[in-house]
Order: structure tokens, then sequence, then C-alpha cells
């Protein structure tokens, strides 16, 4: 019988000990011989050097491992808010997910976010409770956050035990079994200890044993009889019973530990064997789907590959290369499986969530789009809105077309990124938040030799068409070549673009003319007109539009674009601004100096509270006045504040 395949991603706040505990894993199913820490840039799967000086996880870094004859595709994304994108295409590749909750913090702002992605994705998730290694941190209070910001009733599988103020050990509901240390640091059941001699713990995991079998027994009409009957309901089916409640999202299984301490990792790992649906069926002709691009100096461009097949070397489609990606170390391999996770090389270039077929002489090529029907990637590129510009230029202009191609990868790699070539020999680089920025220049000049000279990153606004403008009309003229538009404008409320054309231009004009003309006037609302950002919320009206045959797409682009700047002129603009939500936890004796610091940067505190101990805030606050917030309120707070932040709409710009 094929060895079993589980694709998992890990998910978490910043700073709630995700990578920590996807070391542990690794270490616990004999992968590494001893747990990277963070805090030395020793990570496993933090293998980037921008990763190891941050101490963030800024790409998924994929690893496997065995455990009770399951093989494990694990893949750990970034927490940071910039990096979305990342989670967002690394769920669209996965069975099941761990979402991370510290007990320091509780549900935090991307605890929240990471979640509705799960539950959008529709992928199955296990909670951890982590740093309970710390006793003056409650497990109950965090499950009652839990309960009361996620929306799901935590049914908890593992107590943490405490001797003198130490963790020593967890008690796992349902072997009823406790876990200790061995000698080496490895988790192991605790031979000498029995849920019925009536030791420490033992009447509390019986009370969690109960209330797991009083949930499970909605699922489990077996269940339901027994206990209904005060019969003891076996381990074997309230696993049975417990996998029918995972498949909800009523409630969800969690699991309590230290990563750091390495407890609870068995369990959870474990329950990963017992709770995650099986690898989906493909279809028969899909060699497999792009599910992450990669480029490795030295190596060029892979491909992160999820394979649809079974197939050996010898049938590979010519030109084509599989191996293992541990990091960023690549392993060949003989054969792939279906549902396997690889690293791919192939004789042409590929895209984000591009499906591979076999055809029938042995080849691989790419599925149409159209052909593909609702797939994962479509949107991922649509949803991030990046917030920043900043213009780059060549240090050499000999270095130009490299540059160019090198960004033009580096957009393709991540959707939440995008490039704007100008005409005047540089471009600008549009990103979610600077820290994207900094790692994106970062690789640029590691990854890529590219020595560029990088301004400030301004705020992106919008540019919004306030009045009906036109029609006006443009020629433009190359050679024997004639182009001439007729084009009016009108606003919009929405954020949207319309784009209506002449009856008699769509009856008349081929595919290709239409397409053109289409492309070319939402690529000149990138721009805008001010140049601070885009001009959103705006219908464009073709009245006419000629042509002389053999017209190229350049000419076509330059058409229209001298059209929209001669139509719509900065007067009829208005710029709006991006708000962000920012939210702040700290402690309570820094609360008068950050609340005070956010009032100083126009926000409006719009929430309070606490518990004594920390204070939290949420605030709305001009993008524009945020910038070198980090290092701002890591100095009033003597590094102890915690924030993230979120987009939260524009409005009218007031300066």
């Amino acid at each position: 019988m094929p060895q079993a395949v589980r694709n998992i991603a890990i998910l978490a706040h910043v700073d709630a000990g995700k990578t920590t505990l996807s070391e542990r894993i690794l270490f616990a199913a004999g992968e590494v011989r001893r747990p990277g820490k963070v805090e030395e840039g020793l990570a496993t799967m933090d293998y980037m050097p921008e990763e190891k000086e941050r101490g963030i996880t800024i790409e998924s870094g994929v690893a496997h491992f065995e455990w009770k004859d399951t093989w494990f595709n694990f893949i750990d994304t970034p927490g940071h808010v910039d990096f979305g994108a990342e989670v967002d295409m690394a769920l669209s590749a996965v069975e099941g997910a761990v979402l991370v909750v510290s007990a320091a913090s509780g549900v935090e702002t991307q605890t929240v976010a990471a979640f509705k992605k799960l539950r959008e994705a529709g992928v199955r998730t296990l909670l951890f409770v982590n740093k309970l290694d710390n006793p003056d941190y409650s497990l109950d209070d965090t499950l009652i956050h839990i309960e009361e910001v996620l929306g799901v009733r935590p049914v908890l599988m593992t107590l943490p035990q405490y001797e003198n103020g130490c963790m020593t050990g967890v008690l796992d509901v349902l072997s009823q079994s406790r876990l200790v240390h061995s000698d080496t640091g490895e988790e192991v059941v605790d031979d000498g200890w029995n849920v019925e001699d009536g030791w420490d713990g033992s009447q509390e995991l019986k009370r969690h044993y109960a209330e797991a079998v009083e949930f499970a027994s909605n699922f489990d009409d077996e269940i339901l009889k027994l206990a209904m009957e005060g019969k003891r309901v076996p381990p074997k089916m309230l696993l049975r019973g417990l996998k029918e409640l995972a498949k909800g999202d009523d409630y969800a299984l969690c699991y309590a530990g230290s990563a750091m301490e390495g407890f609870g990792v068995r369990s959870l790992v474990t329950a990963l064997t017992f709770f995650l649906p099986d690898v989906p069926e493909f279809a028969p002709d899909e060699l497999g789907q792009v599910v992450r691009l990669r480029h490795f100096k030295g190596v060029g461009e892979i491909s992160l590959f999820r394979s649809h097949t079974d197939m050996e070397r010898k049938a590979w489609p010519a030109g084509f290369e599989f191996s293992r990606l541990k990091a960023n170390l690549l392993q060949p391999v003989d054969e792939i499986r279906s549902g396997d996770i690889y690293a791919m090389r192939t004789p042409f270039e590929t895209e984000l969530g591009e499906i591979l077929k076999v055809t029938p002489e042995g080849r691989s090529e790419p599925i149409p789009q159209s052909d593909q029907g609702e797939r994962p990637h479509s949107s991922i590129r649509d949803k991030y809105q990046p917030l920043l510009q900043t213009r780059v230029e060549c240090i050499g202009s000999e270095d130009y077309a490299h540059v160019e191609k090198s960004l033009a990868t580096l957009s393709r790699m991540d959707p939440s990124f995008r490039v704007q070539k100008d005409d005047g020999g540089f471009w600008y680089l549009h990103t979610v938040g600077e820290v994207q920025l900094e790692v994106l220049l970062a690789r640029l000049k590691r990854e890529f030799g590219c020595e560029v000279k990088a301004g400030s990153p301004e705020v992106r606004w919008q540019e919004r068409l306030c009045r009906n403008v036109g029609p006006v009309e443009n020629t433009f003229q190359f050679g024997p070549h004639k182009i001439s538009i007729k084009l009016s404008a009108t606003p919009l409320d929405s954020d949207a673009h319309d784009i209506r054309l002449s009856a008699e231009f769509l009856e008349t004009a081929p595919r290709e003319i239409l397409a053109g003309v289409r492309s070319a006037l939402l690529e000149s609302t990138e721009v805008g007109i001010l140049g601070k950002g885009p001009l959103v919320g705006v219908r464009f009206e073709v009245h006419e539009f000629t042509w002389t045959e053999g017209a190229l797409p350049p000419m076509i682009k330059k058409a229209c674009a001298d059209a929209v700047t001669k139509l719509i002129k900065p007067a009829d603009v208005e710029l709006y601004e991006p708000v962000m939500e920012l939210s702040l936890e700290c402690p309570v004796n820094f609360a008068g100096l950050v609340t005070g610091d956010i009032q100083a940067r126009d926000g409006k505190v719009k929430e309070i509270g606490g518990d004594g101990k920390t204070h939290f805030l949420k605030a709305d606050i001009p993008l524009r006045k945020i910038f070198g917030y980090a290092t701002g309120v890591r100095s009033i707070s003597k590094g102890t504040a915690l924030y993230s932040m979120k987009l939260l709409g524009y409005r009218p710009a007031t300066i």
C-alpha cells in the first residue's frame, strides 16, 4: 500500500513561536539532530540571510518528514503582514494547517487574519497554544479568548504539567498517557504513569476526556449511545468521532505546550496523521501545478510543484528535473507521486498557479487558463494592494536589460509586488510595505547581482476622477501607420475601471486590436495623472478608433496613453490617501508614551483595553505618518510593544 501523503502549513502572528514549533516538529521526526533557534539565526526553515538577520520568516520554507507511515510536506509560512501572499500560495497546496496561538498574547491581529485565510481556503486546522512553559500564562484564558475571537469551541487534547514552576510534561487526552523528555530531549511516553493510579493530573485528564466524548457524541451515534448509558467510550471510538468533529467549522482540536521546551509536539504531529483529509483526486492527464517560484544563485529559477500523478524518471517529459527541496537544498529524486511536493526545473518559463498536462507524445505543456476552471492562484495578485512606491534606477546604463529581467522575475515570484516601467529609463517598485521593499532590494543584489540606486519609499495614493471629461481626439503616426482615437471619461463610485467601446469598433476590429486598446487604457490608469498613485473609479468610453493595417501594439499603447494625458488634467482628479488600522499592545507603564506618539502622528484612537498588565489599543492612522514606526515604537517602549497594521481604506487627502 503506497505511503499516505499529507501537506501541511504552519501559521501564526509574528513572535508566536511558529518557526520554533517547526524546528521542534523536525526534531521530533528525526529530521534534524537538534532544533535550530530563531534568535541565533539557526532555524532550518529560515535560510535566507534576511530571515536570519530579522528573525522572521519571509519565504515559505519547505521541509519533509515521516511520521507513523505518513509522508509530510511541511511549509513554514511568514507571519509578517508584508508577506501575506506567501501564506495564500502555501494554502493552495496543503490539506491541513496548524495555527499557533501564543499564551503570552492570546489571539492577535494576524492570528485572526490567518484563521480567516484558512477558513476561506477550506483548510482543516488544528490549534497549538504555545509558550506555556511560563506558568504565569493562562491556558484557560487563552482557550476562552480563542472561543470569543475566533468563534470556534476549542477541544483541548493535551494538558501541560508543572513542578516548581517548570513544565515537566504534558498529558495526552486521547491516549490517556503522560509525555516527558528522555535523556536526549525527545518526548516519550512515561511508562511509569497511569491515569488509573490517581497520579497528579489524572482527574483533570479524565475530565477533558469526558468533555471530548461529549463533543464527539454530536457526530457519532454510537458514542452518543454509550455516553447516555454512562458506559466508557474507548479511545479508538473517540478517535473516530473526533475525526468527524474536525471536519466542521464549529470546533477546533487544540493542543497545548511549549515549542521552545519541546512539550506537546509529539501529540500534535500524531494528530496530523489522524485528522487531516487525504490528498484530492486529480485529472488523469495533469502533471501537476506550480504553487511557488524560487530563484537560487548559481541554479536559476525553480518551480515549487505539486504533482498530480505517479511517474518514474524514465517517463518524465523531456528537459524536466524533479528534486526534494529542503529549505534551499535540492536533492534529486527518481520518481514523483501524486499529491507530493517537489522542486521542478523545466525547459520553459512557468507561471504561478499554472497546471501542466502530459501530452500523448510524452511532452508537457500548460493547460490554457480558460480550461482550468476556478483555481486558487487566480485572485491572489488582485487581492493585495501595494501601498508604497519606490523609484529605482541602474547605476550603470549597461546593466539596464539585466535589471529589467531580474525585476520581472521577482514580480512573477511574488504576486503582491509589482513593477512599473517608466519611459525615462527607471522603474517604480510597488510594495505592500517597507519590510517587503527592503527584502526585495537585498535579493535583487544578492541573488541577481544587480546594483541599483533606490529612492525613498513614498505612499502610493489613489487618484480619483471628480468630473466628466472629454471627448478629446488624439492621433499618433509613425511612418505609414496612423492610429486615431476619440475618448471620454466619467467617474465611478467604486474603485473599479470600466471600458466601453463603440458598437462599430466592436463589430469591425479584430480581437487583438480590441485587447490592445483595453490593455493600453488600463495600463495608463496605473501611472495616474499626478504620479502619486493609480487612477481609480473611472469609466473610459471609446467613441471612435481607426488604425492602419500593420499597426504594432506599442503604437496602440502610445496613442491611448497620450489620449488619456490629453483628456484628464491635474485639476480633474482628487487625491485619496491610505489609512491604516494599527493594533498595538505594550506593558501598561508605556501606555501614555505610546498613545501620545500615535496622536502626534495624526492617529485617532478608537479602542482601548487591557488586563492591568498589558495595554491594548486600536487606532486609525495615515500611512504617510507611520513610516519608520518600528524604530520609533521600539525606542518608546524599550522593545516591549507588539503591533500590526492593515489597510482600513482611503480618505480624501488633507494636505
